[in-house]
């Protein structure tokens, strides 16, 4: 099959790739390369890919694209968006215009170009200040906390939009902290750890009793995979997390227990545009799609703590 994978040189996007290349499919990645994190790491991504003889590339940009029309892709997975619930607040329009204005672009050319279905990445973050736990996909969406929130959360509605307009088939899921091997740099579990191996101090914001529903990457592969495969599915949401939360206390110390290092960190106060909690039901995912998340948070970290220190 002939997938197109945006943002393929991230994080899942490289992962989400290399799946498929593993299994035979044709995979078109593109990228615009931009420098929110080390583009080092964008750069190793891509050179990993490119050993695969299916694998082709372009540097560009979702919101000017021309690929669908001159590759003609079976299916797309999309996961090109600026990240970052921080750098939204303080750069809001960037997050309207790459988020909103690419995805449409996307959109639009998807329906010019007859692709059978859109996967495209939202996040936990549409939750907001919800205080309903665990998060369901039938709650109520008004507490979105950053421009970042925001844009995800109008990239749902621009989605069933289309759908409604010209049965576009698409699946929005709702990524909750996804870590890993090749992790962003700007995360906790990725920046903890780096941390600790290093000795080098790190902020930790608030009293740590704040909670996370960390999900491991293979196991978010395989929620789009699954999403990307059941083709019973007009459009919908799904939440993709582990459905474990745990507090930030327990998350450093499991980083500590992972790396055999103590952790040095400078507590401070809470940073503007975070949530207190996310914890994902994930019943509906596991009812139609067949998401069963397998891998614990601390055999994760000691995956992802052997991969920063080779």
């Amino acid at each position: 099959m002939k997938i197109l994978v945006t943002g393929c040189c991230g994080f899942i996007g490289s992962h989400v790739s290399e799946y498929l290349l593993k299994r035979g499919d044709s995979v078109m990645g593109i990228d615009n390369m931009n420098d929110y994190y080390d583009v080092k790491q964008k750069q190793a991504n891509l050179k990993l890919l490119q050993k695969y003889v299916k694998f082709s590339f372009k540097k560009e940009d979702i919101c000017d694209t021309d690929i669908i029309s001159t590759w003609k892709p079976e299916k797309i997975v999309h996961l090109a968006s600026m990240a970052g619930v921080r750098y939204s607040i303080e750069h809001p329009q960037l997050y309207v215009k790459v988020n909103i204005g690419g995805f449409i672009h996307i959109l639009e050319e998807a329906v010019k170009h007859n692709v059978k279905k859109i996967v495209y990445a939202s996040s936990s973050s549409v939750y907001g200040l919800n205080k309903k736990l665990p998060f369901s996909e039938t709650d109520p969406i008004k507490t979105c906390n950053s421009p970042y929130a925001c844009s995800k959360m109008a990239m749902e509605l621009y989605a069933r939009t289309y759908y409604q307009l010209y049965k576009m088939k698409t699946v929005g899921l709702r990524f909750f902290t996804v870590y890993g091997p090749r992790g962003r740099p700007d995360m906790a579990p990725h920046k903890f750890l780096t941390a600790i191996r290093d000795g080098t101090e790190f902020l930790k914001y608030g009293s740590g009793n704040s909670s996370r529903d960390y999900t491991y990457i293979d196991d978010i592969v395989n929620g789009v995979i699954l999403a990307l495969e059941n083709d019973k599915i007009g459009c919908e949401i799904y939440n993709l997390g582990n459905s474990s939360p745990v507090s930030l206390n327990e998350f450093i110390a499991l980083c500590e227990k992972v790396s055999g290092s103590r952790a040095n960190y400078k507590q401070i106060g809470n940073q503007l545009g975070d949530v207190p909690h996310t914890y994902a039901d994930i019943s509906k995912a596991t009812r139609e799609l067949g998401y069963q998340p397998k891998m614990s948070l601390e055999n994760g970290l000691k995956k992802t703590y052997e991969s920063i220190s080779k």
